[in-house]
């Protein structure tokens, strides 16, 4: 699987830790930076993973940042793009498997290194169920 990655200040070290762990389990990893802690505005990352996902469709996306809200936020402004906010393996197999969800949130000030990776390996295992599932994810695209 392919990832677009980034993160703002406050999410450097989880990035780094989570860039690292998805090569070992041989997914291919575009880090978007940054690549220091001198501040930042998360939203430039977070558009910069949405429009890289939108042109790439088989690739998906991981935002970090303190809390993981403001990325979900910014990223979900993009049409097409469906962010989530996880904070344990059920919630990111709950995205995947219901909402199609295409870029995976969380927070670095939320969630460590143990729950990163329960949390990473649930959205890598977990794809769209379809099914009933399919008009309400139709219905997110307000037009």
């Amino acid at each position: 699987m392919k990832f677009y990655i980034a993160t703002d200040h406050a999410g450097i070290e989880l990035k780094d830790y989570t860039v690292e762990l998805l090569k070992e389990k041989g997914h291919e990893v575009v880090d978007l930076g940054p690549f220091s802690k001198d501040r930042v505005d998360y939203p430039d990352y977070a558009h910069e993973v949405a429009l890289n996902v939108l042109k790439e469709s088989s690739a998906q996306g991981i935002l970090i940042c303190g809390s993981g809200i403001g990325m979900s936020m910014a990223a979900n402004r993009h049409a097409g793009i469906r962010a989530a906010l996880c904070h344990d393996a059920y919630t990111a197999t709950v995205a995947r498997g219901h909402n199609d969800a295409n870029i995976l949130c969380f927070g670095e000030r939320i969630v460590g290194k143990g729950v990163a990776e329960s949390i990473l390996d649930a959205w890598i295992a977990g794809s769209f169920d379809g099914g009933r599932h399919c008009g309400r994810i139709e219905k997110i695209e307000i037009q």
